[in-house]
């Protein structure tokens, strides 16, 4: 009996070995990328249009524009064209979403939502059915969704 339970030791001692080995291969093989965020300004920026009363497109600014330009924002269409852009606010969304986008959907329409760090982490189920059907996810408050990687 006594020599069975020490073959029963060895045996679990060796598998326990076996196994720790075989974790620490796993985690030194995992490929490790380092990140820099030192391109990346900090500076603050003020946002918003200047209006006109001549019915043109209003003034993005110079600095509000060359950032748009940079990361391949979008702020104002062509005033070439006659188009809608329908944009919702997901800031204090009152559950109408999933008909929304059924609606849009039926319709083979997009749209912009623009949605917060909260409706992001409470609903992403329907965060990733607007990114599926085709439509554009905007950062509603750019310090919100930062710190989550979507902007």
């Amino acid at each position: 009996m006594k020599k069975q339970t020490i073959i029963i030791i060895a045996i679990i001692m060796i598998i326990l070995a076996m196994s720790i080995i075989i974790a620490k291969s796993l985690m030194t093989n995992n490929e490790t990328i380092e990140t820099s965020n030192t391109n990346l300004s900090n500076k603050k920026i003020g946002w918003g249009i200047k209006r006109n009363d001549s019915h043109e497109q209003p003034d993005l600014g110079s600095q509000n524009r060359k950032v748009l330009e940079e990361n391949q924002g979008i702020a104002m269409g062509n005033n070439e064209k006659k188009n809608i852009y329908l944009t919702f606010d997901e800031g204090y969304e009152a559950g109408y979403t999933k008909q929304i986008l059924e609606t849009l959907k039926e319709n083979n329409v997009k749209a912009a939502f623009f949605i917060t760090a909260h409706y992001l982490n409470t609903q992403p189920e329907l965060v990733k059915q607007m990114i599926d059907e085709g439509h554009i996810v905007g950062n509603h408050t750019p310090k919100c969704l930062m710190s989550r990687g979507v902007v």
